[in-house]
């Protein structure tokens, strides 16, 4: 079996058009044997870190932020 740097070398010597159908090519081998994953929800976050935020007016928040805009 060749080793990563033999066939690296190999690659090397072949034309700009060659390594680029042999990239396209790999890429499709790769994704073929790449297990999907399941698509995700931004609905998954929502609650996330509401304690940090527990008993904090949003307003006064909002206004403490702007205030800091201006150095």
């Amino acid at each position: 079996m060749a080793t990563y740097q033999e066939i690296r070398r190999q690659v090397e010597s072949l034309t700009i058009d060659e390594q680029l159908r042999l990239l396209e090519e790999l890429a499709i081998i790769v994704r073929h044997r790449t297990p999907l994953k399941p698509k995700r929800s931004i609905m998954e976050l929502e609650g996330l870190g509401k304690d940090i935020w527990q008993g904090m007016d949003a307003q006064q928040y909002v206004d403490r932020e702007r205030l800091s805009w201006n150095g």
